[in-house]
C-alpha cells in the first residue's frame, strides 16, 4: 500500500499532462504516474526526463536496461525491478544476465558478462552505493563507451536511482495500472 493515496487522475485542470504521460505510456498510467499527479509541475518534468531517458538516448537499450537493473536491486526497488527486467528482456537481454543481479558485486566481475555490461554493473555499484565513482571504474567505463554514452549512461543510472528513492519512500505498489 502506497504511504499516501494516489492523487485523482480525472481532475480536467490535469487532463493535457495526464494524457501526455499515457502518450508516453502506450495508453497507460501506472501507480508512479498516479503518485506523481500530486504535483503536476513534477509531474511534467518527470514526463519529460524520464521519457528522454527511456527513449532519446543513444545508449544501447540493453546496457541502460542493465544498469536500472542494477540500481533497482542494490537499492530493493521491487517496483522499478517489476517495470524493468522485463524490458531488459525485451531489448534482447538474456535471463541467465538478469540473474547475475541477484549479488551485483559478483555481477560485476562475472566473466558471462561482457565488458560493458561489467562496467555498467560496476558504475551503478558505485553510484547507487557511494554515490563517488572511483578513478578507475570511470577510466575504465570511458574506454569501452566513450564520452556521450558514458555521460548517459551516467545519468540513467542517477536518473533511476532518483525513481528507486521516491518509489520507496512513498511505498508505490509495484503492481496496478
Amino acid at each position: 500500500m502506497p504511504r499516501i493515496p494516489y492523487a485523482a487522475q480525472d481532475d480536467p485542470r490535469i487532463a493535457p499532462l495526464v494524457a501526455s504521460i499515457r502518450a508516453r505510456r502506450d495508453g497507460k498510467l501506472i501507480n508512479l504516474d498516479r503518485m506523481l499527479l500530486h504535483s503536476p509541475p513534477y509531474a511534467e518534468g518527470w514526463n519529460s526526463l524520464l521519457g528522454a531517458v527511456r527513449r532519446k538516448l543513444d545508449l544501447d537499450a540493453q546496457i541502460r536496461e542493465l544498469a536500472i537493473c542494477t540500481v533497482a536491486r542494490i537499492t530493493g526497488a521491487k517496483y522499478e525491478w517489476f517495470q524493468h527486467a522485463p524490458e531488459y528482456l525485451a531489448a534482447g537481454g538474456p535471463q541467465a544476465k538478469l540473474d547475475l543481479l541477484d549479488d551485483p558485486a559478483a555481477a560485476a566481475k562475472d566473466s558471462r558478462l561482457t565488458d560493458r555490461e561489467q562496467a555498467a554493473v560496476e558504475l551503478a555499484l558505485e553510484m547507487t552505493r557511494s554515490v563517488q565513482v572511483s578513478d578507475p571504474t570511470l577510466k575504465r567505463a570511458q574506454a569501452l563507451f566513450g564520452d556521450r554514452p558514458l555521460v548517459e549512461l551516467v545519468g540513467t543510472i542517477a536518473a533511476y536511482n532518483m525513481v528507486a528513492r521516491f518509489l520507496e519512500a512513498l511505498g508505490i505498489d509495484e503492481r496496478g495500472e
